[in-house]
């Protein structure tokens, strides 16, 4: 009865297996990672790491193109043994995905560690995210990010707010706890809007003097405690350019790494036509102004390094295709030539 009773449950457990997608597998795995120190532990055994130096991740060229390398646990190993470190450096890594095939994602920042002999040793070097998330492909991107975020906030929440006392990671780096006061920290994201404002035929974007010269982009602002998210758009737009939004419809998200760990919502807001006239706030602008669609599609095919002409002067452009503005710009693009 008892061998039935199993075959039925191993029965029953394949057929559970098969009607989960592999999305879903991998999710419940990332999670049993996150809740189970030990797990975690053992994973880290096995997993793959991805290295930063003072919150930089580590690239490597191969011809024009730039690569995220993915060092095995046993590579790790290696490295650390080279510098006369232990193996509880890898207690420092945190967790940031998983494969298909569950082979687990750690990222780890050597800071504490000399820079240049390692970048010797792996052939690589450890770049500015900024730069590094316009030269790696997409799926890269968003990991880097991620993975600095995280590493950025366990480094900025050592110590619990109420009591000052050390907090303790758990092995995943998925929350922080302070035994003193039982509070438990997780990481957060600071909810951002950003809206490319419309007045039917034109596209409103405006640059900050702490941007690359000549590039231009949609406005954008934290939300502050109670709004929603309709209320931060009407806002920041009064704020910034002294317009006043008469209809807003949502777009998109996406997560950004820059000033810290925010979330991007990408809005698109329309203003009448009559009443477009631009009052630029100086203490959140240097400049914005209204773009044409003949504008716009020369912009977008511009690079940075086009862009200056012989005078000193430069042409506008726009943020690269990883940045969730780029799609703002390119979906009004597609609604003015549909």
């Amino acid at each position: 009865m008892a061998a039935i009773y199993q075959a039925v449950n191993r029965r029953a457990s394949s057929l559970a297996c098969r009607l989960h997608s592999t999305y879903v597998r991998k999710m419940r795995y990332l999670n049993e990672l996150k809740e189970d120190d030990s797990l975690c532990r053992q994973a880290q055994t096995s997993g793959t790491f991805y290295l930063f130096h003072n919150l930089s991740p580590f690239l490597q060229k191969a011809g024009k193109k730039y690569l995220v390398p993915q060092l095995g646990a046993a590579e790790m190993k290696r490295i650390l043994e080279k510098f006369k470190e232990t193996e509880q450096w890898i207690e420092k890594s945190v967790l940031i995905g998983c494969s298909d095939e569950h082979v687990p994602h750690f990222a780890l920042d050597l800071g504490a560690l000399e820079k240049s002999v390692i970048e010797s040793e792996l052939r690589g070097s450890f770049t500015d995210l900024r730069k590094a998330l316009f030269v790696v492909d997409g799926n890269d991107s968003s990991l880097l990010a991620s993975a600095q975020s995280l590493l950025r906030w366990h480094d900025s929440h050592q110590y619990c707010s109420k009591t000052g006392q050390p907090t303790q990671k758990n092995v995943a780096g998925s929350k922080r706890v302070c035994r003193a006061s039982g509070i438990t920290y997780y990481p957060q994201m600071s909810p951002v809007v950003i809206t490319l404002v419309s007045d039917g035929s034109r596209c409103l974007l405006a640059r900050q003097p702490s941007f690359p010269q000549g590039m231009y982009t949609a406005l954008s602002g934290f939300c502050d405690v109670g709004e929603n998210v309709e209320e931060t758009v009407r806002r920041e737009v009064a704020e910034e350019v002294g317009l006043e939004v008469e209809s807003l419809w949502y777009s998109a998200s996406q997560h950004w790494p820059f000033p810290s760990s925010c979330l991007m919502i990408a809005c698109h807001a329309s203003v009448r036509a009559q009443q477009a006239e631009i009052s630029v706030n100086s203490l959140e602008l240097e400049e914005a102004r209204w773009f044409g669609l003949e504008e716009i599609v020369e912009g977008l095919k511009r690079e940075p390094r086009s862009s200056k002409q012989d005078d000193g002067s430069f042409l506008p452009w726009f943020p690269p295709k990883q940045a969730i503005a780029h799609q703002l710009i390119c979906e009004w693009v597609k609604r003015q030539t549909s």
